[in-house]
């Protein structure tokens, strides 16, 4: 049974509902996050409400429950799922029911939290790698993880057999519709810095165990006219983890096979997560 903590309780989510004049329902005015667990403990439970109470706040929103409360819910709900597989949490703040013009905010934020089994991308996508979809657009606020991902259903649509499409503004690479993106050149891992993306939790895991591991970092945006000279790139996300690329668009990348840098960092993130753990 999936559940969702909705009104101060946890009901089923099949009977949860929202008022029709909520503004995530008639502006799509609302942020989210998604923790995952590994042997059912939440992987950066606490970083991710820090990251989607900043995301409130970006917006205008004044989170309606403290971190703490969130965190205990979390936990609290983890435990209420009846099943011995993975779960994800999704906790959702809204922008209510009004905009205040005075002070440029949403006055009567709600909350829910959802609770699902975890869904990964398929084995043989570790295997073989995935291909994206570049568009020249950037994300609508990158520093907040707000509910607007439109345009990542619209224009995945010109290629539906890419996993996620990429935020190329320019040719400069951003990041994925639902991940951070890393290109290897040379042995070294390039990731556009912070001022132009979200701050990907697993992103930060990966850029401490390069450099726990000797392997090289910059943080700048790859260009796609880089791509022909690079050896690898991979996605990072809570549910996904490492998740090698092998082609952006029509070009493949390195020799079209996932490579040992991906490999490795992806063995050296199993092997460590116990660290992260909540």
């Amino acid at each position: 049974m999936h559940l969702c903590y909705m009104g101060k309780k946890f009901l089923p989510l099949e009977n949860a509902s929202l008022p029709v004049t909520d503004l995530i329902i008639q502006r799509g005015v609302g942020v989210f996050d998604s923790i995952a667990t590994h042997n059912r403990r939440p992987i950066r439970l606490t970083a991710h409400l820090e990251r989607l109470e900043r995301s409130a706040l970006e917006s205008g929103i004044r989170p309606p429950l403290t971190i703490e409360e969130m965190r205990s819910l979390a936990l609290e709900g983890i435990d209420k799922m009846e099943m011995e597989y993975e779960v994800v949490i999704k906790p959702y703040i809204t922008g209510g029911d009004s905009f205040d013009h005075s002070t440029g905010s949403f006055p009567s934020p709600r909350f829910f939290m959802i609770f699902q089994s975890v869904k990964k991308p398929f084995p043989e996508s570790y295997q073989k790698g995935v291909s994206l979809h570049p568009i020249d657009t950037e994300r609508i606020m990158p520093h907040a993880k707000t509910i607007n991902y439109m345009i990542s259903f619209t224009a995945q649509a010109e290629d539906l057999d890419s996993f996620e499409i990429l935020y190329c503004p320019r040719g400069e690479i951003t990041e994925a519709s639902h991940s951070s993106f890393f290109l290897v050149r040379d042995g070294i891992l390039v990731t556009a810095p912070l001022e132009k993306v979200l701050q990907g939790t697993t992103r930060e895991l990966v850029m401490l165990l390069a450099r726990e591991n000797g392997i090289s970092l910059e943080e700048r945006c790859p260009s796609l006219s880089e791509i022909p000279y690079s050896q690898e790139a991979f996605l990072t996300g809570s549910i996904k983890e490492i998740l090698p690329v092998v082609k952006i668009g029509e070009q493949n990348i390195g020799t079209g096979k996932p490579g040992p840098v991906t490999r490795k960092l992806r063995e050296i993130y199993l092997d460590n997560i116990h660290r992260w753990l909540e």
